[in-house]
């Protein structure tokens, strides 16, 4: 049977997509076979993310209704063999998603693969709380801001609340995952440390990914940027799927380039 990774937060614009992607392609990358589901219906981006937009034939609530079956709607990725891709629909509302359906893809799902990576919108509604309902795990993904870490305090009371393991009397196992952390404005106290987030969270920190223009020029191209080799962003994606998969690794926090005293001083001035 698969794990159920539900990939989360309470905010919009943190990164939950690139690190679905990310996270997906990078399981597969290390030979477990792995599909990614998006759950953002009529907002969808995974496809775009994944570069696969122009071979969405069928999708999510397609296999839902029963208007196609799940082999239909699956995009095999040709860049790994062991990753799959479920889009949702662009035109339907996120009411398309029932629970019973949801669940019968899961099941569905489950017994074909060994990952499945539930990309979660932002938010509380209908399809961020299917999206969580069924997981096994959750990566809670938060930018070290103020807004985004109340938000996504917000969702870990939801996941510890709310979820089929939480009505089953189960604890899911979370995860935090720090993105787009620039440690020159954590200098400058404009974003927040590492620590301080941690201390307010309370879940296990999964990783930090830096704040990196090889993520944009990824998703640009359709692309996740853990297939990027020279991306910092990427590497610090594939040292957190190590620890998914039970590695045990020290979490590089980025710090920021010591400077010249020449250098130091025209800041200063400037």
């Amino acid at each position: 049977m698969a794990k159920i990774i539900v990939v989360t937060s309470g905010k919009g614009g943190v990164g939950k997509t690139t690190t679905s992607a990310a996270i997906a392609t990078g399981l597969a990358l290390r030979g477990h076979k792995t599909v990614i589901i998006d759950f953002d219906v009529g907002l969808r981006n995974v496809d775009l993310v994944m570069g696969c937009e122009r071979r969405v034939v069928f999708d999510f609530i397609n296999v839902i209704n029963g208007d196609a079956r799940l082999n239909q709607a699956l995009i095999r990725d040709k860049r790994v063999d062991t990753l799959s891709i479920l889009a949702t629909s662009q035109t339907r509302d996120k009411d398309a998603l029932t629970k019973e359906g949801v669940e019968r893809v899961m099941t569905e799902l489950a017994a074909e693969f060994d990952y499945v990576i539930c990309d979660s919108p932002a938010g509380i509604e209908r399809g961020a709380f299917l999206a969580m309902y069924f997981a096994d795990e959750a990566i809670v993904v938060s930018n070290p801001e103020v807004s985004s870490v109340r938000d996504s305090d917000r969702m870990i009371g939801l996941l510890t609340s709310k979820s089929h393991k939480a009505e089953q009397g189960e604890k899911m196992a979370q995860h935090l995952l720090i993105t787009r952390y620039d440690a020159e404005r954590v200098e400058k106290a404009e974003m927040m440390k590492v620590e301080d987030v941690q201390e307010i969270l309370a879940v296990p920190l999964l990783g930090v990914i830096p704040e990196c223009p090889s993520v944009l020029q990824a998703s640009n191209v359709g692309m996740p940027v853990v297939l990027d080799d020279k991306s910092p962003a990427g590497k610090s994606y594939l040292a957190a799927v190590g620890r998914i998969l039970g590695e045990q690794s020290d979490i590089a926090i980025p710090r920021s380039p010591k400077r010249g005293l020449i250098e130091r001083l025209l800041r200063r001035s400037a």
